[in-house]
């Protein structure tokens, strides 16, 4: 959804935090695992603090208070012809969707194994299919628009993207290597609370998949669209923090 710009948005400011790192960029098998996937050297998560009360009903004012900040302008990072650039232009509107958010384990997945997607040992059940001859029944499910899956869920679309990958992605055999990597991203992006009466774990964190437009068009993530080229803002009210997490769809890094 496509919003102008409003008289009465809230202007919020933003400052980079380069200290902050996140360990599925560091994590030596995850590196691996996205190399296999075409996806390393194209895909990023960067921090940065900002200076108002954050309310997810004001998700479209902060996302494009953040495309024209100066700080973000300087520092964010996108994809374009293999390099990483900064953006260039005046973002005039942005694209805004909250994705759902509210998982704190990964039992939403157990339906792949209750469906015979997945069999008991962790292995994908392979199918037929007229192009691709290593074709299996977990692509085809990620592929359709129904299924067995809640897949409006952030955790569920974090699933998705690591197990589509890049342009030369090597799939796996089993749905353990994605379920590890999934989880482990997760829990570097998503911030979450104890309740201190009911010890119940609840996510707090607000997610937003972005876009950003010039006069010419869509100019963030990335110039064309492609579902695996994506960018989405994952914002603590509490701290203040707002990770970016980015992927631009294209051939990945082949050696760490």
């Amino acid at each position: 959804m496509a919003s102008k710009n409003s008289p009465l948005e809230t202007k919020f400011s933003f400052n980079l935090l380069p200290n902050k790192t996140f360990s599925f960029l560091q994590d030596k098998t995850t590196l691996q695992l996205l190399m296999k996937w075409s996806m390393l050297g194209r895909i990023s998560a960067q921090a940065f603090s900002f200076d108002q009360t954050f309310y997810p009903y004001n998700s479209h004012d902060f996302t494009l208070s953040f495309f024209r900040d100066p700080c973000v302008l300087t520092n964010l990072r996108k994809m374009e012809a293999g390099a990483w650039v900064t953006l260039e232009g005046e973002v005039v509107c942005v694209q805004v969707e909250v994705v759902p958010c509210s998982k704190v384990t990964m039992e939403m997945f157990d339906p792949l194994y209750s469906s015979g997607i997945i069999t008991a040992s962790g292995h994908i059940t392979k199918c037929f299919h007229d192009t691709y001859p290593d074709y299996d029944l977990l692509r085809q499910m990620l592929q359709e628009e129904d299924g067995v899956m809640e897949r409006r869920e952030f955790l569920f679309l974090l699933f998705k993207h690591v197990t589509l990958g890049g342009e030369l992605c090597q799939y796996e055999d089993t749905i353990h290597p994605y379920m590890d990597t999934t989880r482990s991203i997760y829990r570097d992006l998503v911030s979450v609370q104890k309740n201190p009466e009911s010890k119940e774990i609840s996510v707090v964190s607000t997610v937003i998949k972005v876009s950003a437009l010039d006069a010419s068009g869509v100019i963030y993530p990335a110039r064309e669209k492609e579902d695996q080229s994506f960018s989405y803002l994952i914002v603590d009210p509490f701290r203040r923090h707002v990770y970016v997490f980015y992927h631009c769809y294209g051939v990945g890094a082949f050696t760490l």
